[in-house]
């Protein structure tokens, strides 16, 4: 990096000197020609009206199509939860017969225990009554 001035030389010393590239800037700007290249340029790199609106036109499209997917997303999933809430209702409505049958069956048995229990005492008490009868004529007779 001696005393030779290359193109890369120069560009490393106006990277430097922040005031010398102000100066160029200037010079160049001065020049009718040089500024109409660099206002072309420039406008090449800006957003016309048109691509702002063919920007927008594309992004509300977007917008729309994403609007679309995600009722379609939603609709499913209130369908998927609607089938869900069906087939836990048929389960309910299934245990609440079997608890219906459950309690007819307790029902009846508990019929039966009584009848159980009045043939148990049918039976008994006149033996209980006959025995302690024959103990109380043993004892005092």
């Amino acid at each position: 990096m001696g005393g030779e001035l290359t193109a890369d030389r120069i560009v490393e010393l106006f990277e430097r000197d922040a005031r010398a590239r102000r100066r160029l800037a200037e010079l160049l700007v001065s020049e009718p020609d040089i500024r109409l290249a660099i206002v072309n340029a420039a406008l090449r790199e800006v957003a016309t009206k048109s691509d702002l609106e063919r920007s927008s036109s594309e992004l509300r499209a977007e917008v729309e199509k994403l609007r679309s997917e995600l009722r379609a997303e939603i609709e499913a999933l209130r369908s998927e939860f609607r089938a869900e809430i069906k087939d836990i209702r048929d389960r309910l409505a299934g245990l609440s017969d079997r608890v219906a049958g459950l309690s007819e069956r307790v029902s009846r048995l508990e019929g039966r225990v009584d009848l159980l229990i009045k043939a148990f005492l049918g039976f008994n008490v006149p033996l209980l009554v006959a025995v302690i009868g024959i103990l109380i004529k043993l004892i005092l007779g």
